[in-house]
């Protein structure tokens, strides 16, 4: 992970941006406090969030699992699921 200080952060928080976007890397942004932060794209946030969500559904990650175990040839069609 791309390490900077807050004071470069604030200088070039235009490209830093565009970086994080374009490349779905963080950054820690760094102070002499020892108080950092990681800034991440709204995209990987939402991802991130979407996974713990699904992780704190019991029994969703079994699921999801056993379906991807699952042969195409055992599946039905998409217009046959009953939703």
């Amino acid at each position: 992970m791309t390490s900077i200080s807050v004071t470069n952060a604030r200088k070039n928080i235009y490209q830093i941006l565009s970086d994080v976007n374009t490349n779905s890397q963080p950054v820690l942004i760094t102070n002499t406090k020892g108080k950092n932060a990681v800034l991440i794209s709204e995209h990987d946030w939402n991802v991130i969030q979407e996974t713990l969500s699904l992780y704190s559904t019991p029994g969703m990650v079994e699921s999801i699992l056993e379906g991807a175990d699952t042969p195409l040839e055992d599946c039905i069609p998409e217009n046959e699921v009953e939703w």
